[in-house]
């Protein structure tokens, strides 16, 4: 344990044994004396970062169909800072964080599209390499995959150097298509939403004891792993000499939060015990094909996935994190949803309106678990301010109307404040034919990377802060 005597706490320390590696969130002990943490830093300081996490919606949303745009499922009718969200509206459940919310509506993902005859019908197989890249991939099954670098990626090679895990990548769902992709697409580009360089996607990891251990430590090797685990003792267990003599050191409110902190370590490795164990016991499992880690329970995953990368962002184990929620073409179904369709056969809902709110309700129920980690993120202090107030939070698809597999009025929302980035409360709804990649281009300007002039297939920027005009916008057809 690396312990500074004195005023100041390393903001590197850790606390170790018997394999398990476990960092620390900020503690006043780690501030230097005279210092606010909180204080605006300057550009170029080594500790000024925003944390960026980027989430994909599979499969677009009811919202950007010509129906469901008229009547405000995603896009609110309202630009500007006094915009509604009708009861139908996919982000109502996100309501209680509006002033952490940006919406970016009607911008297209037009390099998802098929630029030759035989790209013609590969729109799932495209979609997901596209949302953070904002780039054409290259046709092939070979190995010489090419796409462009994607956002998360760029801001972690500046930013998460001086970090353990330089990003962390997650998914939900398996994507493994076993006998290969259609339309002559690598599998990769469906399966991967971060791209270290333009031919190197990057793995997701789906199991939360995966994760858990990839975060802690918890183990040098897996035979290690797997014997501390017959222990039947918490990985807190093994570091608990060195939390009493840390917790020596610390006054009062450092105290409450380390307790708070191991606590929280500890119930999060309880429930994964939990899913494992019920997994384990015999019993019929909805899916069958996923490792006995995964909970069956969507709602569950999300939540223990949540919980994992939040702690990661506390103690700055990492800074840029992508989680995939879905994958395109999954027959998932969400009976807590209100509807028993799978989200793939929703989304072909031929323009029916009763079928686009099936749709719909499947879209509110996914997104709405979002909730459970902005509240988490807002509740968690960084210094004098909190976590959701430091991270910009990216959440969208490069698909638009899945029904019609088409990328024009493709979703974008935006969470948090990104130190001050992002001013929240906002609706910003887009002209006609605006590429996505103006978005963010300007997000990647505002967050740490002023130098970059152009992102995928940008022409021009599209400012996150002052609406052009704030009047009623109902949307009509899709531009070509």
């Amino acid at each position: 344990m690396n312990i500074l005597t004195g005023a100041h706490l390393s903001r590197r320390t850790f606390l170790r044994g018997a394999g398990a590696s476990v960092a620390l969130p900020l503690l006043d002990a780690m501030t230097p004396a005279g210092r606010l943490w909180a204080a605006p830093r300057k550009t170029g300081e080594s500790e000024e970062f925003t944390r960026l996490v980027c989430i994909e919606e599979s499969m677009g949303v009811a919202g950007s169909s010509d129906w469901g745009d008229s009547r405000h499922l995603f896009a609110p009718a309202t630009v500007g800072r006094g915009f509604e969200l009708v009861p139908e509206s996919q982000l109502k459940p996100l309501e209680p964080f509006r002033e952490f919310m940006t919406i970016v509506s009607n911008t297209d993902c037009r390099s998802a599209e098929a630029f030759r005859a035989e790209e013609i019908g590969g729109d799932h197989d495209r979609t997901t390499a596209v949302f953070l890249t904002q780039s054409h991939p290259r046709q092939t099954q070979g190995s010489d995959i090419f796409i462009g670098t994607s956002l998360d990626q760029i801001h972690a090679q500046r930013y998460g150097r001086e970090t353990v895990l330089p990003s962390l990548e997650l998914c939900i769902e398996g994507i493994d298509r076993g006998g290969g992709c259609a339309y002559n697409y690598h599998c990769a580009y469906t399966t991967s939403l971060a791209w270290a360089s333009p031919s190197q996607p990057l793995p997701a990891i789906r199991e939360p004891r995966v994760v858990f251990e990839r975060l802690f430590g918890a183990g040098d090797t897996p035979a290690d792993r797997a014997a501390r685990r017959r222990t039947d003792r918490s990985m807190i267990d093994w570091i608990a000499t060195e939390v009493a003599r840390l917790r020596r050191t610390l006054g009062p409110a450092d105290r409450v939060a380390l307790d708070e902190y191991i606590e929280h370590i500890r119930e999060i490795e309880r429930r994964i015990e939990l899913v494992e164990a019920r997994n384990a016991n015999g019993s019929e499992r909805a899916m069958p094909e996923a490792p006995p880690g995964v909970p069956e329970s969507f709602e569950e995953h999300m939540q223990l996935m949540f919980d994992l990368q939040l702690l990661a962002l506390q103690t700055d184990l990492t800074r840029v994190i992508t989680f995939k929620t879905g994958f395109d073409q999954s027959n998932r179904t969400f009976p807590d949803s209100g509807t028993t369709k799978s989200v793939h056969g929703a989304s072909h809902h031929g323009n029916v309106p009763e079928d686009i709110m099936d749709f719909n309700r499947i879209n509110r129920y996914r997104l709405g678990q979002l909730a459970y980690f902005l509240e988490k993120m807002r509740d968690t202090m960084d210094g004098e301010v909190s976590l959701l107030d430091r991270t910009a939070i990216v959440w969208g698809s490069a698909m638009a109307d899945g029904n019609l597999h088409n990328h024009r009025r493709a979703p974008l929302l935006l969470l948090g404040r990104a130190n001050g980035a992002l001013p929240g409360g906002l609706h910003l709804r887009a002209p006609a034919g605006t590429p996505m990649a103006n978005a963010f281009l300007s997000l990647m300007q505002k967050i740490g990377h002023p130098e970059m002039a152009t992102f995928g297939d940008s022409d021009g920027e599209f400012p996150l802060d002052v609406p052009v005009e704030a009047i009623p916008t109902v949307g009509g057809s899709v531009s070509s």
